[in-house]
């Protein structure tokens, strides 16, 4: 029997987004100098498929409280993906349009956290 793939966590919207916003981030940091790719790439990386993660295994988690510490953890990692943003742009890694529409997307991300951890 094939599972489908719309199920679990897949299901979340916020889950999508933060898919979204983490597949933007590999295709961005692509083009980074070599020497950003054990610094700026790996963390911006890292911490957005935190988001994903985070969002995933607390979506399995049994209570209200174990599910919301890790969408707080995902929070968090929105937050590191906004200040790492601010600082790619301030170094000219990223485009004024393209910190823009990360900085956007992750407002969204952290709008969904927020109601999801309300609604837990």
């Amino acid at each position: 029997m094939q599972r489908k793939l719309d199920t679990g966590f897949r299901r979340l919207i916020v889950w999508q987004e933060a898919k979204k916003l983490t597949i933007k981030i590999y295709v961005l940091t692509k083009k980074f100098p070599s020497e950003e790719q054990f610094h700026l790439v790996s963390q911006l990386r890292r911490a957005s498929s935190s988001i994903m993660a985070n969002i995933a295994e607390g979506s399995a988690m049994p209570t209200k409280s174990h599910r919301n510490a890790y969408y707080v953890r995902a929070r968090g990692s929105v937050v590191e993906v906004d200040n790492f943003t601010e600082l790619c742009k301030d170094l000219d890694l990223f485009s004024e349009k393209e910190a823009l529409d990360i900085t956007d997307h992750c407002a969204r991300l952290s709008y969904l956290l927020t109601q999801l951890i309300k609604s837990s």
